[in-house]
């Protein structure tokens, strides 16, 4: 449970145990073969490992408060690491998990760079803050009586051994902080859109595994669940809309006739085209504006598409530039090339319709910004 007091303790209570199922699935993506993660096996989550040595006991705690010398986060998961039902021989490593930072004035800060026999001395001179009427009252408080039981009478040997395999991994992120670095790690394989269902069908797969006998996720049924999802949700190929070989009505040409791409043809004096060049520029306008699937790799298509082009056309008009005669034919004949080549292809549109190439290309020359033209200045 939390540092605070909440207003719905059950509620409480099952984020708790939800932010342990995410450690849980945390430690799936990074199993090894033969691997497998427990839930409720020995405590919180457990990661077994042919290999006793590479096995992992993991005690959870999401805490607001800080973890000091008296809290009873490590006391009493120390206690529970040395009773008679934990076999700790099973585990070379044993995780106290929290979101606590360590308190100011702590003197557990140097932990996990100190051998068993240090960590037992600063176990000891925090048990010396004790006083005698504390330690001998009727009714002591439970960090206390936690206390009482790890130093006055668990077995030194079994102290020494759990000792020298714990790891105190403290301010862990938050449930929250734990959430968003999940999706995060989605990065790369799946579409930002499709991440919250990808994450809620691992998550609900991996619920879905308890039973009333055990509550495990073995390597191979996680990886299989993980491609399945991944398949689902994962990258697709982008649809291509369809592209209409029109001509503009005489309505769409007046519309559009002050439109930077229809000036240039205009100042080539090319007007014949101009229905056929605003029927290509309205069908790519048209189709950047569909609710089409994978739409963001189309727009980054046509983003990549309009560059190559531009650096192919900008070697066309200067060679243009170079040749002899009327500067208004060579204009005309450079549209005529450029318009009616066969359009080269990109991956994942290898071959791309002639109208959405055309349309592309007046559209690139309807942004200011590129001082694209056709007529032809020798």
């Amino acid at each position: 449970m939390s540092g605070g007091q909440s207003k719905n303790a059950a509620l409480t209570t099952a984020l708790a145990f939800h932010y342990q199922v995410l450690i849980g699935l945390d430690k799936c993506f990074s199993l090894d073969e033969g691997q497998s993660v427990w839930f409720e096996k020995d405590g919180d989550v457990s990661l077994i490992s042919p290999d006793a040595l590479a096995s992992t006991q993991t005690e959870v705690k999401d805490y607001a408060a800080p973890l000091t010398d008296h809290h009873e986060n490590l006391w009493k998961t120390l206690k529970n690491w040395l009773a008679q039902e934990f076999d700790h021989t099973q585990y070379g490593v044993l995780v106290l998990h929290t979101t606590q930072p360590f308190g100011a004035t702590t003197r557990l800060k140097d932990w996990n760079t100190q051998t068993a026999e240090q960590r037992l001395s600063v176990l000891k001179d925090i048990f010396s803050d004790r006083s005698d009427k504390q330690l001998d009252a009727e009714q002591p408080s439970e960090i206390i009586k936690l206390q009482k039981a790890l130093m006055l009478n668990a077995d030194d040997e079994n102290l020494i051994a759990v000792l020298e395999k714990t790891v105190l991994h403290v301010e862990s992120a938050d449930l929250d902080a734990l959430r968003k670095s999940y999706l995060n790690k989605l990065s790369g394989y799946i579409p930002h859109t499709n991440r919250q269902a990808f994450a809620e069908g691992l998550i609900g797969f991996i619920y879905e595994q308890a039973s009333y006998a055990r509550w495990v996720i073995d390597k191979t049924a996680f990886d299989q669940k993980r491609e399945a999802l991944t398949a689902k949700w994962g990258p697709t190929l982008f649809t291509i809309p369809d592209f209409d070989a029109r001509d503009a009505t005489e309505d769409e040409v007046d519309a559009y006739i002050t439109e930077l791409f229809a000036k240039k043809i205009i100042e080539i004096e090319y007007e014949d085209v101009l229905p056929e060049a605003t029927g290509s520029w309205l069908e790519l306008r048209n189709a950047l504006i569909e609710e089409l699937n994978g739409y963001p790799q189309f727009r980054e298509a046509v983003g990549q598409y309009r560059e190559r082009w531009i650096r192919t056309f900008s070697a066309k008009y200067r060679s243009a530039c170079r040749k002899k005669g009327s500067p208004v034919e060579l204009a005309q004949d450079l549209y005529d090339q450029v318009t009616s080549e066969t359009p080269f292809g990109i991956e994942g549109y290898p071959n791309p319709d002639p109208v959405f190439r055309n349309g592309l290309i007046h559209d690139a020359m309807d942004d200011d910004e590129q001082d694209l033209k056709w007529k032809v200045e020798p």
